[in-house]
């Protein structure tokens, strides 16, 4: 945790700018009017305002951590104001959800976070509405974050829990339902979601060991994944390996789904035939790239995206890769894959910690269209795969009508044998009672990936 004052600068004009603060409302504004994502504004403002080392620490906790409070702090600021969050001019909105989160989440004092939060309305918007923030922000600070759980939250186990560690109650009920018999986790699984993520790297085989790139970034050699490298922050961008091409940044859950497709047992030889069915933006196609140009092989990778199959191309050049911009439920690709790897696209609750503002964006209703279409993709893959070949099916989501509803759907229907994954990610434990394996942010420190991997008889 960050903690600043009135951090400021002179633009020049005589009038002093706290530069860290407008940046982190800048972000929350694109996310508010333009649906803009916060972790691809934030870089571009830190670089144009030249903010760096604390600076850019403090306006990232401030953006991100403001993104993922949302439901609490609106909780907060709709009693403090006595109207709701839609009557609030939207630019004043911006900055009362900075100041709450600053009082309720950070160790910022509660005269900097008001007196600065009321400078940057009235800079704005004028003496009026910097009065109301004054007086809303006044009673935000009457309470300690705990007294505001207990007035606000509601009053069953999931709905405390979620309001608490600013989840919507259906999320967090997912995530209990997903725990099972293991639910008394789910205070321990929603605060590792609630945490800014570590960033990791991944080493491109054959270019870099994890050992190396950990000596040259200053990081630590991951715990699960042989590609794995742990950073405590910074912008991983900037470092030489990754402009380089030698390592990328990807979390270490999605580096145990590619190598699980690799390890897992076939009937009959690997001819070397991989395809990678939903490819974009590239990450794990670009880890089996380099595992297959270790032996002489190849992976074909889909994305009907063109936007994203050139992402993809990018990731994978001078790989052994073709990049297919089509469908992967109607591909037109020959059948006979030895390996056929399906990441499907999800609700992406799994990762809500490096998207701070999604777990507001998603509805419970998007998880029916979601798992037709990871149905159909999951369907492309086996009359894709050899028999005898594998497909490894996973999601960024424990939501259990997208990961075991799904591969017990593809079992029934076409005849699979599912194999026992905690045997494809060798040296993780605690990933559940199998045959499928469910990653945590709490207990593993990735995302909470889910994959199985199903062969074909």
């Amino acid at each position: 945790m960050v903690t600043r004052g009135a951090a400021r600068c002179n633009d020049g004009s005589g009038v002093k700018r706290d530069e860290p603060r407008i940046v982190a409302r800048d972000v929350l504004r694109a996310v508010r009017e333009r649906d803009a994502y916060a972790n691809l504004v934030l870089p571009g403002l830190l670089r144009d305002r030249k903010l760096s080392g604390r600076d850019a620490a403090f306006a990232t906790e401030l953006a991100y951590g403001a993104c993922r409070a949302q439901g609490l702090l609106d909780a907060v600021i709709e009693r403090c104001a006595k109207r709701p969050i839609a009557e609030i001019d939207g630019p004043v909105l911006d900055v009362l959800r900075l100041g709450v989160y600053q009082l309720l989440r950070t160790r910022t004092g509660a005269h900097a976070a008001v007196s600065t939060s009321v400078d940057l309305v009235r800079a704005e918007s004028g003496g009026g509405k910097a009065g109301f923030a004054n007086a809303v922000l006044r009673r935000a600070s009457e309470k300690t974050p705990e007294q505001w759980v207990e007035t606000l939250s509601p009053t069953d186990p999931v709905g405390r829990l979620a309001f608490e560690f600013a989840h919507p109650k259906w999320i967090a009920q997912a995530f209990s339902d997903a725990l099972g018999v293991r639910a008394s986790e789910l205070r321990d699984a929603l605060a590792a979601d609630d945490a800014r993520p570590a960033v990791h790297l991944v080493a491109r085989p054959g270019e870099i060991t994890a050992e190396e790139l950990a000596v040259i970034t200053g990081g630590e050699q991951g715990k699960y994944s042989p590609y794995a490298v742990y950073l405590d922050g910074g912008d991983p961008g900037q470092l030489e390996p990754v402009r380089d091409g030698l390592a990328g940044v990807q979390d270490e859950g999605s580096q145990l789904v590619a190598r699980a497709l690799t390890l897992a047992p076939l009937d009959g030889p690997d001819n070397g035939r991989w395809l990678d069915l939903c490819a974009g933006p590239g990450g794990k196609a670009a880890l089996l790239g380099g595992l297959a140009d270790i032996d002489g092989w190849r992976l074909d990778a889909v994305e009907p995206s063109p936007h994203r199959a050139e992402l993809v191309r990018k990731t994978t050049r001078n790989l052994p890769v073709d990049v297919h911009v089509v469908d992967g439920r109607t591909s037109g690709l020959t059948p006979g894959y030895d390996r056929v790897l399906v990441d499907a696209p999800c609700t992406g609750l799994g990762a809500l910690r490096r998207r701070p503002e999604a777990r507001w964006r998603r509805k419970p209703s998007d998880v029916a269209e979601l798992v037709t279409l990871q149905r159909e993709l999951l369907a492309a893959a086996v009359d894709l795969v050899r028999p005898g070949g594998v497909v490894l099916y996973s999601t960024c989501s424990p939501h259990l009508s997208e990961t075991v509803g799904v591969v017990a759907d593809a079992v029934r229907r076409f005849g699979l044998e599912q194999l026992d994954t905690r045997a494809l990610v060798p040296g993780v434990p605690d990933v559940g009672d199998g045959p499928g394996v469910q990653l945590w942010p709490h207990r593993h420190g990735t995302d909470a990936m889910f994959l199985a991997a199903l062969r074909r008889p």
